[in-house]
């Protein structure tokens, strides 16, 4: 009955995975709200779930979507309100100067630039503004979107200020020398995937030809990420990713301006040892870097506690709310919207309209940037009205997405997810630290979140840790980089990167091409987690 129960719940997964990989896919938008209905069936007609729970599952699903769509929707907007003002095709110029090198380019801005936003906001924010800086560089979008979701791997266990460290992993009562152990493990594990997973991302790009002849400053730049990324970890579990990239993405700028570990380009031969066009006067460039430098200063100080301010835009103090038929709506003095006790059962939901960036740092810096970019009322209104075009579909994936998610986590101990998982640790036994990291991709596939897959298999990892005899800081490192590595395969993220970069219906072949990265992922975790658990 267990086996059937295992089977029964798989079969949902394995066919999302089928109709949008399959010959002639379906687009995610169709895929999604069948593999969520089909959950739907299963958990009313064979799980006896309460049909007012489902009901609920389903509001809180479409209500979740507020928060992907919103930053998917300030994403694209700034990333128009560039465009159109002409600021991203300075930028890119100002980019060539540095280095004509596709290679530099594409570690600059996908690798440590993309590292850096991770550390201070996560969110999707990564791929969000680093995918269209490197799509106006001339890269082909489908190929940038796969890079930038294989890039946007290693940094994201310490994503957000560590959020998936600190509060994915709050609920299992661990001391701090615990956590310093998870964290600094983690951090090595993900490191040691650092050396190969950039380096396939890259692959979708350019050649191996390219990539052997540039392959010292590949390492070079891997490195200058992942050293003080390591480093920090080991005494503070907040800052890794954005210490650690912030660092990388200087020391790469650097390496490229010197040609360091650099093929040379046709380009950078020419007697006056610049590529002419790109020469971007000083006063123009500053302009146009300004709307991406107020971003990133946004976010690392709306994300910092030790600032103060993050505590102001996350007050749950409640400032108005009413009951409507036993659902409890409230707005808190942060602009906290919360729906507590939908349809009277334990679901509830919220958005941190102050925190999400989406309106704070998206909206605010569209808004200073279109006098800034002395844009006209026809392109503002241009920004805006593609903005709301490309967003119309993504909504309906990703309400799909989210609904199906609290359906396969419906039923605590008994739910859908938990049976895999458990099937998982029976069959593995004590070779379950082999296996671990896969668990936790699988969380962030679902979820599109590695700090919600560490709240959700964060407890399962530790109870089958004790089980089997395993160290558990080793296995909750396991989960944790497991989670970071489920983000090249995440559902949502892969809508989110495709939304921004206006590309269609190519969500199942996205899922084809970054499936292999994470499995070899997944190995390089195995390799490590043994030495971990011997050691």
């Amino acid at each position: 009955m267990a086996f059937f129960g295992t089977l029964i719940s798989a079969f949902p997964i394995l066919l999302l995975i089928w109709l949008m990989t399959k010959k002639e896919a379906l687009p995610s938008h169709i895929a999604l709200p069948i593999s969520a209905l089909l959950v739907g069936v299963i958990q009313l007609f064979y799980f006896q779930a309460d049909g007012r729970l489902l009901a609920a599952n389903i509001i809180s699903g479409v209500l979740s979507v507020i928060t992907p769509i919103s930053i998917i929707a300030g994403a694209i907007l700034l990333n128009r309100v560039l465009a159109i003002s002409g600021a991203e095709s300075v930028i890119a110029r100002w980019l060539k100067s540095i280095s004509t090198n596709a290679i530099a380019q594409l570690m600059i801005i996908g690798w440590a630039f993309a590292f850096m936003l991770e550390g201070a906001s996560g969110f999707g924010t990564p791929a969000a503004i680093a995918a269209p800086m490197l799509v106006g560089l001339g890269f082909h979008p489908l190929k940038i979107a796969i890079l930038a979701l294989i890039m946007n791997s290693v940094p994201v266990s310490f994503g957000a200020v560590g959020t998936p460290i600190w509060f994915g992993l709050e609920a299992l009562n661990l001391d701090q020398e615990q956590i310093f152990e998870v964290a600094t493990q983690t951090a090595l594990i993900n490191s040691m995937a650092a050396f190969v997973i950039p380096v396939l991302a890259l692959k979708f790009v350019v050649s191996w030809q390219m990539i052997r002849q540039n392959i010292v400053f590949i390492l070079l730049s891997i490195l200058s990420c992942t050293i003080p990324y390591y480093w920090i970890a080991t005494w503070n579990y907040e800052f890794p990713s954005l210490i650690g990239g912030a660092i990388g993405l200087m020391v790469s700028i650097v390496l490229a301006k010197r040609g360091i570990g650099l093929q040379k380009t046709q380009e950078e031969s020419d007697e006056n040892g610049l590529y002419k066009e790109a020469i971007v006067p000083f006063k123009t460039l500053i302009f146009a870097l300004l709307p991406l430098v107020l971003l990133i200063v946004i976010l690392i100080v709306t994300r910092i506690s030790q600032l103060g301010i993050k505590g102001l835009l996350t007050d749950m103090s409640v400032w108005f709310g009413f009951d409507i038929g036993g659902t409890y709506f409230s707005v808190s003095q942060a602009l906290v919207l919360s729906v507590e006790n939908i349809l009277q059962t334990s679901v509830s939901w919220s958005y941190k309209a102050l925190y999400v960036p989406a309106l704070i740092p998206f909206l605010l810096v569209v808004l200073i940037s279109i006098p800034l970019l002395k844009m006209s009322r026809s392109n503002v209104v241009e920004a805006f009205s593609d903005t709301g075009r490309r967003i119309k579909l993504p909504l309906v994936s990703l309400a799909a997405a989210l609904i199906m998610v609290n359906f396969m986590m419906l039923g605590g101990e008994h739910s859908p997810i938990f049976l895999i998982a458990n099937a998982f640790s029976s069959v593995t036994g004590d070779n379950w630290s082999y296996f671990s990291a896969f668990l936790g991709a699988l969380g962030s596939f679902f979820s599109g979140s590695a700090t919600v897959s560490n709240l959700t298999f964060g407890a399962i990892q530790q109870s089958i840790a004790v089980q089997v005899g395993l160290p558990i800081s080793a296995i909750l490192a396991l989960q944790s980089a497991g989670a970071a590595m489920g983000n090249m395969v995440c559902i949502n993220n892969i809508i989110a990167v495709s939304t921004i970069l206006g590309i269609a219906n190519k969500e199942g072949y996205i899922i084809k091409q970054t499936i292999l990265p994470m499995i070899v992922y997944g190995f390089i975790a195995a390799i490590v987690g043994m030495f971990l658990v011997a050691f």
